[in-house]
């Protein structure tokens, strides 16, 4: 997690937690890279406020949990009702390489959430490797000056145990198995995402990431 402070006009220092609401920073496990707080809190108030709001307002259910879907469940749907009406929307970038002229390949990118400058993703429970692709899209915008910062959200590792307690879960081919086995070491969380962001996968591009945490349950849902 990066480590960076500031100061303010009347000279206090300012941590890059400062710039957010405390009531968020009680819920979520947060990891800011290259001064992404600020940069949101500065350059783009209005859509960092309306991703503020949508993790406000977001709340996790043994329901959601329990249920298939993987990253189409209702937790990934639930950030779009809130973000997609305030024109938050899905964009594709492509890159051409050329030479004397000649195309020598195309690379296209996606990112689920942009609005303006800023790009959001969520990944709940997909393949690690999702994560390459999204990083590797923040550092594309970027460098082509198409977003300034981007945000994502996933799994805190803090909610490993708790699945545990969970029992098991029948799928709809009849197949029992423990609640446990659908968050797999192999999918999107928080412990495989740091690696990859130390590693600089995102490049230049500023990130700031939110973990969800069992703070975020239900009132009556936690054990």
């Amino acid at each position: 997690m990066a480590s960076w402070f500031t100061h303010n006009k009347g000279g206090a220092r300012m941590i890059w937690q400062d710039y957010i609401p405390a009531d968020i920073r009680g819920l979520y496990e947060i990891h800011d890279f290259h001064h992404a707080t600020a940069i949101l809190a500065k350059e783009f108030p209005a859509e960092f406020g309306e991703v503020c709001a949508a993790l406000r307002a977001f709340r996790l259910t043994v329901e959601d949990v329990r249920a298939a879907g993987g990253n189409e469940s209702a937790i990934p749907k639930r950030f779009s009702s809130i973000l997609r009406p305030l024109g938050w929307k899905e964009q594709q970038l492509t890159a051409e390489h050329r030479v004397d002229g000649e195309v020598l390949n195309i690379t296209t990118h996606w990112v689920d959430y942009i609005k303006g400058r800023v790009a959001f993703d969520l990944e709940w429970n997909s393949k690690d490797q999702t994560f390459d692709r999204d990083l590797y899209a923040f550092r594309a915008f970027f460098e082509y000056g198409k977003i300034s910062v981007g945000i994502l959200v996933t799994r805190s590792d803090e909610l490993e145990p708790w699945f545990g307690t969970l029992g098991d879960v029948t799928d709809k081919h009849g197949a029992t198995r423990p609640v446990k086995a659908k968050y797999g070491a192999a999918t999107t969380r928080m412990g495989k995402l740091l690696p990859r962001l130390a590693a600089g996968r995102h490049d230049g591009c500023p990130v700031l990431v939110f973990g969800i945490t069992t703070k975020l349950l239900k009132e009556g849902q936690r054990r």
